[in-house]
């Protein structure tokens, strides 16, 4: 009779094959240890890409739980819709633009598509020589192209929370278009592309103002063209509470997206080749937990003076602002500045949140208190502990702001002159899942209205 292995036999074999590999490892590190270093760095851009590409989900629960359950579904289709165009646009023309021969500082290559290296091609082809030319460049053409490309997605996200409800789809796909094919990519160039902010020392590591400002001015602009929603803000002053259809929903997105942060903060090391990314990577993700959780506490304790209750949105929100108030500078090594850039950024994030309410300016999900006033704020943090220069940081957010902003309005201003960016009065108040899509969310929760009603307001939308 043929017996299992007991657990100690088990763990015994185990740790013999775990050596064996260990000292194949190790041999193979000898014969080669920059091919290594090109196989960890192209592991690493993967897998924390792989990441932030989850972050897509989180953003999907954090907004279709937010809305009402009648646009519940429309959130669903924006988000995989926004994040399918993020890839083909900065695949056809958005990472030339961004990091290929910026040419003054300004922009990079109007050339379409991009793919691997000549030196790959080979290798992939069979030509083993190739190898050494291959490994020279560091890490896979293509694992730099993936990590860069789901910060885009990220980057659309954001517009998608603050516009819900009452945006159409085609004009938000249409703006997602020239945002992740123009716009994110100039701002792109400027910075990490290596142009004129980069060359006077502007600091962002992992995107506080590239990334989420960028995103906060474009939401901006949209609310500002495309209005609140009917009845968000009475004639009396008072704002009419829309409360969240899926509150588990909202908490479980916030909860993937703080994961997925680790990856798009710790990623943006940029190399896992040495002791000292590994050192760097852990301080990375260290600072970014810290800053999220002072953000949480920050707003809890805020959110009754300025709010008037204790908000769990309010809260959530601020575990948002603080990760984002800690991406452009979370290689500090003096952990407790995290905590405080953190807890300034959750407790900035509740006061945005009523200010808006203030200026009557309706946005579903805070995005714009929690990327735009934390991105700022963050940027301008990296003067605190992680090297930035104040003069050149203030400089990078006016002159970033005042692009994204005027770029993303006029990209707004001419939707909603030639197909219109806002939908019916009555498809608002049916819900968009029910007038343009057929589907609801929650059919068990929800009176469908007649069949004849809804072929009629299709038919006029």
């Amino acid at each position: 009779m043929i017996r299992k292995p007991s657990g100690s036999a088990l763990r015994v074999g185990g740790f013999i094959v775990a050596c064996g590999l260990l000292m194949g490892a190790t041999g193979a590190y000898a014969a080669s240890g920059e091919e290594l270093q090109f196989i960890l760095n192209t592991f690493s851009f993967l897998v924390w890409g792989v990441l932030i590409m989850w972050m897509c989900a989180g953003f999907t629960m954090l907004e279709a739980g937010s809305v009402r359950t009648k646009n519940a579904s429309m959130i669903c289709l924006k988000n995989i819709g926004l994040y399918s165009i993020a890839g083909i646009t900065y695949y056809l023309v958005g990472y030339n633009l961004m990091y290929v021969d910026v040419q003054e500082g300004w922009i990079g290559t109007l050339k379409f598509l991009y793919g691997p290296s000549d030196n790959e091609l080979k290798l992939l082809s069979g030509e083993a020589a190739a190898a050494a030319d291959v490994t020279k460049a560091g890490y896979a053409t293509m694992s730099d192209w993936f990590f860069q490309m789901v910060f885009v997605a990220t980057t659309a996200s954001i517009v998608s929370g603050t516009l819900a409800e009452r945006v159409k789809l085609w004009a938000f796909l249409a703006f997602t278009v020239v945002l992740t094919i123009i716009i994110y990519p100039i701002v792109g160039a400027w910075t990490w592309g290596g142009g004129w902010l980069s060359a006077m020392g502007f600091k962002d590591f992992a995107g506080s103002t590239i990334v989420h400002s960028t995103g906060g001015w474009a939401a901006l602009a949209g609310a500002l063209v495309v209005g609140a929603r009917h009845g968000k803000f009475r004639a009396d002053g008072s704002v009419k509470v829309t409360a969240p259809s899926n509150i588990p929903a909202v908490t479980l997105g916030v909860f993937i997206l703080w994961l997925g942060w680790f990856g798009f903060n710790g990623g943006s090391q940029l190399a896992l080749s040495s002791a000292a990314d590994a050192v760097a990577m852990s301080h990375v993700l260290v600072n970014t937990n810290l800053a999220a959780a002072a953000g949480v506490i920050a707003a809890l304790i805020v959110s009754r003076p300025i709010l008037g209750r204790i908000d769990l949105l309010g809260v959530l929100n601020g575990a948002l602002g603080g990760l984002v108030s800690i991406t452009a500078g979370p290689d500090i090594v003096d952990h407790h500045w995290s905590l405080v850039i953190g807890a300034i950024g959750g407790a900035l994030c509740v006061g945005a949140m009523k200010l808006l309410e203030v200026v009557k300016l309706d946005d579903v999900v805070g995005a714009i208190p929690a990327h735009l006033f934390a991105g700022v704020w963050g940027t301008l943090a990296v003067c605190i502990a992680a090297g930035g220069n104040f003069g050149v940081q203030l400089i990078g957010v006016l002159a970033v702001g005042a692009f994204a902003f005027a770029a993303s309005w006029l990209a707004w201003f001419v939707l909603d002159k030639t197909m219109g960016v806002r939908v019916s009065q009555i498809v608002e108040e049916l819900g968009q899942d029910t007038a343009e899509l057929g589907i609801e969310a929650y059919p068990e929760f929800v009176l469908m209205p007649d069949q004849d009603d809804v072929d009629q307001i299709r038919n006029n939308s």
